[in-house]
């Protein structure tokens, strides 16, 4: 149940706002400068020695609400959500020191916000002020711009990635949702109001399909970084998958999750630049609330530029995962096809169960049977060697052969590359395929001369 603020009363309360944001302003920054500093610390980058600031102050522009809504949560409290839109002028310089002993002052220019300030008051008591403790989130990140004051810092070749990663993940570590501060304001254990795991999401990246190509020679050299909340010792980053832009992974990872009514999965994916930075090939999204707790999601997700932009039309390619959120309390629940000691195939396990305890002609009776009903997952992987003896294909005697590998059902191709004028090919290339149900697909290759009829010198098929 809740209640929301007429147009008059968010007048009134925008109103009071800026009388006595002056006050708030001083108490605001004094309080973001303790709590932030510590974090900066704890995320600076390698390149830099120190990192604090000098100067923090929230300027004279108050926020305005645009929305105000009072939530009972069923639990001893209230949850206040304050829509707010700021532009503010504050004036926020940080004092920077590389480890070369070059100090720089960088401003922080361009602040704005749009979104939700969370407070939670909560557990309601008789005692005036009615309330024991006060917690408050931020539902959105802020948007910024570095500048370092008298220069550019983006001439500073890694400073400014560097330091904007970091502001980035000072304030999603201290602040953002669901992250939250909680200020007692009677005496109190309230350690229950602290943020807590709730479960935990397991992922597997299988692969990803028709990525951008981003090297002029060559292809892209894929690699994914996923991350439910984007701090340095919680993000996943798969191997790199040379020269491939259909990449098969085949990787697992866990996240820690605190509040899967909100949070999200993010995917992105890179070309790996070697040396230099990586270039964003797409990103992707998930939400968790779309999960079913206990059952695995099997999810094909287009990559777009920009997550927060929704208007990319550009095909970048789609990413292939498979999700599974268990909460704290279900694991005994069920079977977890991501744990370790589950690594057979539903081959093996249809054969196991079928073998504890029985006779001969019962375990190949039932085995039989189960094969009729498992589907094995799995990936293929396929080392195209060489060949021998191949019939010439041309009016010299020769053949630029080579080989089309696919699979039946899925319908996912490969191909070697073509040898020049050759009866007796080596390539020594292997291919990944991702196969869905390998009691019944079909692999099949399939032997070409590269002319201009790309005739067919040979086929076969591989159960």
């Amino acid at each position: 149940m809740g209640c929301f603020f007429t147009k008059a009363e968010l007048k009134w309360l925008n109103t009071e706002l800026t009388k006595i944001w002056p006050y708030v302003n001083e108490a605001a920054s004094e309080l973001i400068k303790t709590s932030v500093e510590p974090i900066l610390e704890q995320y600076r980058p390698v390149i830099l020695s120190s990192l604090k600031f000098s100067k923090l102050t929230l300027g004279t522009v108050a926020p305005q609400f645009t929305g105000v809504s009072m939530i009972e949560d069923g639990g001893g409290g209230i949850t206040m959500e304050l829509e707010l839109q700021w532009d503010g002028n504050p004036s926020i310089v940080l004092d920077i020191k590389t480890r070369l002993g070059v100090g720089l002052p960088v401003q922080v220019k361009n602040i704005g916000f749009t979104g939700v300030f969370r407070l939670i008051f909560k557990p309601l008591v008789e005692e005036f002020p009615c309330f024991g403790a006060v917690s408050y989130s931020l539902r959105e990140k802020l948007d910024f711009t570095l500048k370092v004051v008298g220069g550019d810092i983006s001439s500073i070749p890694g400073i400014y990635d560097a330091i904007e990663g970091t502001i980035r993940d000072a304030i999603e570590d201290s602040i953002t949702w669901p992250v939250r501060k909680v200020v007692p304001i009677l005496p109190g254990d309230y350690s229950d109001l602290e943020l807590k795991p709730v479960g935990i999401l397991e992922v597997k990246l299988v692969q990803a399909k028709e990525l951008t190509n981003k090297d002029i020679i060559g292809k892209s050299d894929p690699f994914a970084v996923l991350y439910v909340r984007p701090l340095r010792d919680r993000t996943k980053t798969s191997k790199v998958i040379n020269n491939q832009l259909n990449p098969i992974w085949n990787e697992h990872f866990e996240f820690v999750i605190e509040d899967e009514s909100t949070q999200h999965l993010t995917v992105k994916v890179f070309d790996d630049e070697g040396v230099q930075a990586s270039e964003l090939l797409g990103c992707a999204q998930v939400r968790l609330k779309d999960l079913e707790p206990g059952k695995v999601k099997d999810v094909w997700m287009k990559l777009v530029k920009d997550l927060e932009i929704q208007r990319d039309n550009k095909n970048r390619g789609q990413v292939h995962l498979e999700l599974l959120y268990i909460p704290y309390g279900m694991e005994n629940k069920f079977t977890n096809p991501f744990a370790p000691n589950f690594g057979m195939t539903s081959l093996e396990k249809a054969l196991k169960s079928g073998a504890d305890g029985a006779d001969g002609s019962a375990i190949e009776k039932n085995a039989a049977q189960k094969r009729k009903e498992v589907i094995v997952r799995g990936v293929l992987s396929v080392t195209v060697i060489s060949a021998e003896d191949l019939p010439a294909a041309d009016i010299m005697g020769k053949a630029d052969p080579y080989i089309v590998l696919h699979m039946k059902k899925t319908e996912a191709k490969n191909k070697t590359r073509v040898v020049n004028e050759s009866l007796n090919p080596v390539w020594n290339q292997t291919f990944d395929f991702v196969v869905e149900d390998g009691l019944h697909d079909m692999l099949i290759l399939e032997l070409y001369d590269h002319d201009t009829f790309g005739k067919v010198i040979s086929l076969l098929g591989l159960n």
